[in-house]
């Protein structure tokens, strides 16, 4: 994936638990693994105790064991490890991450920046001796692991389209030494050939060709290096992580002529471009989102699953949520709704998940999650479905009379239980009604709710299920948002914005002639955080110098400001040379 990095001024320092803590932590976790695992002996080494995992036979049973699973992002794949903002990674991490039901852990390693760049391509031994002792915390904690060369794809393997006989060789050589260093390490430990391979300037059969080639090289180098390699699971990819499938079908040809039933399949999973990046109007996880991800696990199970191959997810989540260090591209109930829907199809579609978490969700410093409502959803989803709504937000007008407001449940298979804020019930009929899977607020309840009317969140109350997690809805006092006029200059330009309790979710942004204003032509909805970003605390929006640059010079263009209240403010901008000026609409 391409990272998502925090601010620069987070300094990474180490924080972990103290060692009588983590032995009892990592105990306790072993016995909580239904005799699934026990003790066996330190290795030469002298590192932790690796519990001996019983593997299954079938590449697909034991896959299916590894559900779920999560990504030790921007860590060792990074130029150093604390480089990108994550402390350094220590046992309690893995501790903390089996303690809350992980089966499995994906290691992304970039092995290039640790590595000579000529021949015999001498991986530094301290580096992969590093490597192992990450490798074998994860696996005392009775964790599955998979190894993957990382931005070694985009660092110098995708080179292979002018440089082919000498990426071949350092490949080949990469993964010798890897092979070599792992070789005794148990079956628990698996093998990723690259991640998210891609071939600048290649036709789409010379890729298919040079991924090919690559993977074959992979298998034959690893195989032969004998010992538990001989066995281990070893995890092919699509081209570009892609699940289109055309890349699945390329895959399946690989694999089916290697005939070694101990390959897996790994895609990576991002949901729909528009809204996974808040893009050409993805605002909200709708119909076309959620079509998509179904008919993309889908096609996973037909191509693989359904042969006996197993589907490792080796990635997913949201482009660019959440992000804890700028303001939210996607909406955060609209988020809850993907997670949902994500961990049901793996269960449906027999898909093992692993989720990416580059800083977004674990803090490595403090152990806790950074949003226990998402990741409660997500861990619910591994199991169970959980009920939603049309939207996590009910508006009501400052400005006017309090009416009556109703949203959609989606119910997902369970049963609606009622609406609570707190420990308090509401009541059926006189603060709320439901009609078929039509929720409606009574306008004497959202009088209630609101209080004083003071703008934004007033209350928050929760439709609750048969199953599965709460849905939380929060009752918002907002009026119509207004912009202001400013002038900056093509280093951004910065609006006056009284939001009045409404969030941004997009801009739209046309010249007088109907064309697209903004660096993406193909579409007036403009990227979230790219081309505009709010500031709520300062009370602006921010036109960024990427969208000021490709402003036409001395031509206006119209911006429609849309929030999740259904709200609008219109603002006209016009760029003169270096100079930005904007005003309403």
């Amino acid at each position: 994936m391409s990272d998502i990095q925090p601010l620069a001024h987070r300094r990474a320092r180490g924080r972990g638990l103290g060692r009588l803590a983590a032995l009892l932590t990592a105990l306790a976790v072993m016995l909580s693994l239904s005799g699934t695992a026990a003790f066996g002996a330190a290795d030469v080494h002298g590192t932790a105790l690796h519990p001996v995992v019983h593997v299954p036979a079938k590449a697909i049973d034991a896959v299916a064991q590894m559900q779920p699973s999560w990504n030790l992002g921007n860590s060792l794949d990074a130029p150093t490890e604390t480089a990108w903002g994550n402390p350094l990674t220590t046992k309690a991490i893995f501790d903390t991450i089996a303690a809350n039901g992980f089966h499995s852990v994906r290691i992304p390693v970039t092995w290039g920046t640790h590595q000579s760049a000529t021949a015999p391509y001498t991986i530094d031994a301290t580096f992969v001796a590093r490597v192992k002792q990450v490798v074998d915390w994860a696996q005392a904690d009775g964790l599955y692991v998979v190894l993957d060369a990382h931005h070694d794809s985009v660092n110098w393997v995708n080179n292979i389209t002018t440089d082919h006989d000498n990426v071949m060789a350092r490949f080949a050589s990469t993964w010798s030494q890897i092979s070599e260093a792992f070789k005794s390490e148990p079956r628990t430990l698996l093998f990723e050939s690259i991640n998210e391979p891609r071939f600048p300037g290649a036709t789409a059969a010379q890729a298919t060709q040079y991924l090919n080639e690559l993977n074959v090289s992979f298998h034959t180098v690893v195989r032969a290096s004998g010992g538990a390699n001989a066995t281990r699971m070893l995890v092919l990819p699509t081209q570009g992580g892609d699940g289109a499938q055309p890349l699945l079908d390329d895959l399946s040809t690989t694999i089916n002529s290697l005939h070694d039933s101990q390959l897996v399949a790994t895609v990576h999973f991002y949901s729909y471009y528009p809204f996974s990046a808040n893009l050409a109007g993805g605002t909200l996880y709708g119909d076309v989102a959620q079509k998509y991800l179904d008919e993309s696990f889908a096609d996973m199970h037909d191509t693989f699953v359904a042969k006996g191959i197993p589907v490792y997810l080796g990635e997913y989540g949201l482009l660019t949520s959440p992000n804890y260090f700028h303001p939210e591209s996607v909406e955060r109930g609209e988020q809850l709704k993907y997670y949902e829907q994500l961990g049901y199809a793996a269960r449906k579609y027999g898909i093992t998940t692993a989720l990416w978490d580059a800083f977004n969700y674990l803090n490595r410093e403090t152990l806790q999650w950074r949003d226990p409502d998402i990741f409660a959803m997500i861990k619910s989803s591994w199991t169970t479905r959980s009920g939603t709504a049309s939207f996590d937000k009910v508006f009501v007008s400052k400005s006017a009379p309090i009416t009556a407001e109703s949203l959609t449940l989606n119910l997902n298979g369970t049963h609606f239980l009622g609406v609570w804020q707190g420990k308090t019930r509401l009541l059926p009929g006189r603060d709320y009604t439901v009609s078929g899977t039509t929720l409606t607020f009574t306008a004497s309840a959202l009088t209630r709710l609101v209080g004083d009317r003071a703008y934004g969140t007033d209350a928050t109350v929760q439709a609750r299920f048969s199953r599965g997690v709460p849905w939380n809805i929060d009752i918002v006092t907002n009026d119509n948002p207004t912009v202001a006029a400013a002038t900056g200059t093509t280093d951004g330009l910065t609006i006056p914005t009284q939001y009045r309790g409404n969030n941004l979710a997009t801009m739209h942004a046309t010249y007088a002639d109907g064309t697209n204003a903004g660096p993406l032509d193909w579409t007036p909805y403009q990227t979230f955080n790219e081309a505009f970003s709010p500031d709520y605390p300062n009370s602006t929006i921010v036109l960024t110098p990427l969208f000021l640059a490709s402003l036409r010079d001395g031509v206006t263009a119209t911006l429609v400001f849309h929030f999740y209240s259904g709200q609008t403010a219109t603002y006209k901008v016009t760029k003169n040379g270096s100079t930005v000026t904007g005003t309403v609409g």
